[in-house]
């Protein structure tokens, strides 16, 4: 059984196009849980799926059946073949090489790391409040996660690096908001920075703690061979953009969300107030954080910054009833699925409660699952989790944040579900 032949209105590029996610928005409206639309450009069709049941087969029962869809060689060309890209054995390998990289006993050693830059963001804010000047939140959380990623993998590097060359040569993150061949092409240029500190590395045999001597470190379970070159570059450039854009994206919406809801925003206060003020507290300590958590994923829930999941089936697939043929592209958009009416009452609200432990039996598992599922989940969600708590936790006790309402509040539905517009707060010391 195939649904209707589309209409009109059905064939779009989508996924591709500026209005992509309005459109999905209204034909989930008029179809619900499946649908189609035909892509002249690639003269096929691709599938869009809502139901849970659905999701989880794709990405978790029957997901060697998937490889990834659409939009897949745009992100090749930023980050070669590293493990956002990567499929098949090489994948397999890199994971295995890497998710030890991620354990809670290795995260909790960056807390002085993240701690101090959030320490510094408080003293510039600090300054800024002082002089009754608002900050650009949306740059300001940019520059924060870049800071914190960029010391996770170079460690004390990056400050050499920057001395050498004037200036951090990552800054093209935030400066460059495109992300377009233009800026691949700049990005790519790195490659030679982090070549040539790996040459450095292995020369000199100092001791290091981050990302670049772990991955150096790494060895294949089976030949316990170590990463190839081009290999250990790709990782650690995949490492840079998934490590800062996402989280960046989650705590501007977070701090948005609050700035709408005071209610919300005294709960999560009288939590913060209630546990020291410390520097770098570790991951069990942040995790004792329960309403700020449920803050962070019912943001996540609402603006989830990696909206739309691509896939495509390997051999012929059944979902939602319908016959999905052999290289079909299938997408998975994570926005509509989190505010999915049939498993999220009063889907458009911002009800941190919901994931109170007392409600978690009222949905399916897979209507929520911002980092992905399966096998190839985000493989630093809990470093992200843990960055975004430790932030409320050092910022939100003394500060307030109101938003200064100067451009429309607009999504901006590309790689990363991101604000159109940076959003301006003016801040108010509690």
């Amino acid at each position: 059984m195939q649904p209707q032949p589309p209409e009109a209105a059905l064939q779009f590029d989508i996924g591709s196009t500026d209005d992509s996610l309005e459109r999905m928005v209204e034909l989930f409206a008029i179809h619900g849980d499946i649908y189609r639309v035909y892509v002249p450009a690639r003269q096929s069709f691709t599938y869009v799926v809502h139901h849970p049941d659905d999701v989880k087969r794709v990405l978790v029962s029957n997901h060697r059946n998937y490889t990834k869809g659409l939009g897949l060689d745009r992100v090749k060309i930023l980050l070669g073949k590293g493990i956002m890209t990567s499929e098949g054995e090489l994948w397999t390998r890199q994971r295995y090489m890497m998710q030890p990289l991620f354990h809670r006993r290795v995260i909790t050693r960056f807390a002085e790391v993240i701690g101090a830059a959030n320490s510094q963001l408080l003293a510039r804010w600090e300054a800024l409040e002082r002089r009754g000047e608002p900050v650009n939140l949306t740059d300001e959380m940019s520059a924060l996660t870049l800071q914190i990623v960029l010391l996770s993998i170079f460690g004390r590097d990056l400050e050499r690096m920057s001395a050498e060359l004037g200036g951090n040569p990552f800054e093209v993150i935030t400066r460059e908001q495109e992300r377009n061949l233009q800026f691949a092409f700049k990005f790519r240029s790195l490659t030679k920075l982090v070549a040539g500190l790996i040459a450095r590395r292995r020369q000199e045999k100092e001791e290091h703690f981050d990302y670049v001597a772990m991955l150096m470190s790494a060895r294949d379970k089976d030949s316990g061979e170590p990463m190839s070159e081009r290999q250990l570059i790709d990782e650690v450039l995949t490492l840079v953009v998934a490590g800062h854009e996402t989280t960046a994206s989650g705590l501007n919406w977070t701090w948005y969300l609050l700035s709408q809801h005071p209610g919300v925003e005294a709960r999560l206060h009288a939590e913060l107030d209630g546990v020291p003020d410390e520097t770098a507290p570790g991951l069990a300590h942040m995790e004792q954080l329960t309403y700020t958590r449920q803050v962070i994923d019912e943001a996540l829930r609402l603006y989830p910054p990696g909206w739309l999941l691509s896939r495509r089936t390997v051999q012929p697939d059944v979902l939602c009833g319908y016959e999905i043929p052999a290289g079909t592209n299938v997408l998975l958009p994570l926005y509509l699925l989190h505010r999915h009416p049939r498993y999220w009452p009063d889907p458009d609200a911002f009800l941190p409660e919901r994931f109170a432990p007392d409600h978690e039996a009222e949905r399916p598992r897979f209507a929520y699952m911002p980092f992905a599922a399966g096998p190839r989940h985000c493989i630093g969600e809990t470093f992200a989790l843990y960055e975004m708590l430790l932030h409320l936790h050092r910022i939100a006790r003394h500060f307030r944040l109101i938003h200064v309402p100067d451009e429309p509040i607009e999504l901006e539905a590309q790689i990363n579900l991101r604000t159109r517009h940076p959003l301006h707060m003016r801040l108010e010391r509690r």
